[in-house]
């Protein structure tokens, strides 16, 4: 599949996640060697008022998404990978006004689960806000045309 095409699935796919529309998260780049999903800073996310860190909540909502599309871009054909298992390790809280990026790859693809990693930053991927690794079930092709163009095919 080209990046083209690759970015044109991840688009689509986030584009049907509501809680991901009002958050205004957005595709920053994806390709064979992965995702990356933006997440801008608002008030909406905000975990700790007096200091306007962004909520933990916000952070594993955006890498669970992340690891979750990754599934999706890596596969030839559309298939629904819910999340089996989401593991974060938070190494240090987000800055304050800044948006944050999540990173995911693919790193095995099995019959019935996909292997996920990656990592949250702000300005340097270097210094990682969290690590993920998560683990996706297969569930196969949709019946029917739920997943637009390449689901019914």
């Amino acid at each position: 599949m080209s990046d083209i095409a690759i970015v044109e699935r991840a688009q689509r796919f986030l584009g049907v996640l509501r809680h991901c529309q009002v958050l205004g998260m957005t595709v920053h780049s994806a390709d064979a060697n992965g995702l990356i999903l933006r997440l801008p800073y608002s008030a909406q996310i905000i975990g700790n008022p007096e200091t306007g860190v962004i909520h933990g909540g916000a952070i594993t909502t955006l890498m669970d998404t992340t690891c979750g599309i990754s599934t999706v871009c890596v596969l030839p054909d559309f298939e629904v990978c819910p999340t089996l298992d989401l593991r974060i390790d938070y190494m240090h809280p987000a800055e304050p006004h800044k948006d944050i990026y999540g990173f995911a790859e693919c790193y095995r693809v099995t019959h019935n689960v996909i292997f996920t990693r990656g990592y949250a930053y702000q300005d340097d991927p270097a210094q990682p806000i969290a690590h993920v690794v998560g683990t996706f079930m297969r569930m196969g092709k949709p019946i029917a045309n739920l997943a637009g163009k390449e689901g019914g095919q």
